[in-house]
């Protein structure tokens, strides 16, 4: 049980750490590429990486599920990488990290409208603050005031609208399949659009080939798919079934504090506004995540 339980909580820190690193991977790699190349390149990278596991199980599925991981594929990869990618060419690293904790909210809300989950009053107060939260991180402004709204957070959190859809559609309709099978087999089935997007790229080639920058940023990126999209992919699966769905959901205020910290790092800075706005933010995804907990408890 003790070695369990040190396994567990080794895999929740890598898993923090990895995903708390994507954002600033994401910040180096459109130093140099555009942000459809960052998502695009982010993809590719991890289908590469996962055909060893993804071909051989391709085989053994049906029609129907190859279309549901399709668009699992293309709601829970391929939008948001793009969609991530694009919003932080106006949004810190830090942010976006920050950001990324409303996937726990659009679960609850996307479950709730669209799969007749029931909401509590606990939710409506997690989902109020985690909205209260989002607004007032998004309009503070560099002197501590509330100034114009930035838009392109607006693309960071329908990227976590995607992520709450794709987390539902799984849940409801693909049951049935191991997650190492929908993780790796979605991927490959979006990966060859990813590769067509850079194939008809022109100025892509000429930036690979521009010098030892894009060289670098390349690595960044290419570690980002294999990292943050495969690898941690895997390590969640598997800390989900090593512990449970309560305890793994820890990695989401993880990730926030490790994406912070490269930020603040790399020279962002952190007003009071949206200090306030993280903490809303944080505190609703708390208050959704331990109302969880207590109803698995009662199940037990």
């Amino acid at each position: 049980m003790k070695n369990t339980n040190v396994a567990a909580w080794s895999i929740l820190i890598v898993l923090a750490l990895i995903w708390g690193t994507s954002f600033i991977l994401i910040k180096r790699g459109l130093e140099v590429y555009a942000p459809g190349e960052v998502g695009a390149l982010r993809i590719l990278a991890a289908c590469l990486f996962l055909v060893p596991i993804s071909i051989p199980r391709i085989r053994k599925l049906s029609a129907r599920q190859l279309k549901l991981l399709l668009l699992i594929g293309m709601v829970g990869t391929f939008i948001p990488a793009f969609l991530f990618a694009l919003g932080q060419t106006r949004l810190d690293s830090g942010i976006t990290g920050v950001l990324n904790g409303l996937t726990p909210i659009f679960t609850l809300a996307i479950g709730a409208v669209f799969f007749s989950q029931k909401f509590t009053t606990a939710n409506y107060l997690g989902i109020a603050l985690a909205f209260i939260g989002t607004v007032v991180l998004l309009t503070a402004g560099s002197g501590g005031e509330v100034s114009e709204f930035n838009f392109y957070a607006l693309f960071i959190v329908l990227a976590t609208a995607c992520y709450g859809t794709n987390l539902n559609v799984i849940k409801y309709y693909l049951a049935d399949l191991t997650p190492l099978v929908i993780t790796s087999v979605s991927i490959l089935l979006v990966g060859p659009m990813a590769g067509l997007y850079l194939a008809f790229d022109a100025d892509f080639a000429n930036k690979v080939a521009s010098g030892p920058e894009a060289v670098r940023a390349l690595g960044y990126v290419a570690l980002l798919g294999v990292m943050s999209t495969s690898l941690a992919l895997i390590l969640f699966n598997k800390l989900v079934q090593m512990t449970t769905p309560i305890f793994s959901s820890t990695v989401t205020y993880l990730i926030p504090i490790v994406a912070l910290t490269w930020g603040l790092l790399d020279g962002e800075q952190l007003i009071l506004g949206q200090i306030t706005g993280i903490a809303a933010i944080l505190l609703g995804v708390f208050i959704n995540n331990r109302k969880k907990a207590k109803a698995a408890q009662k199940q037990n």
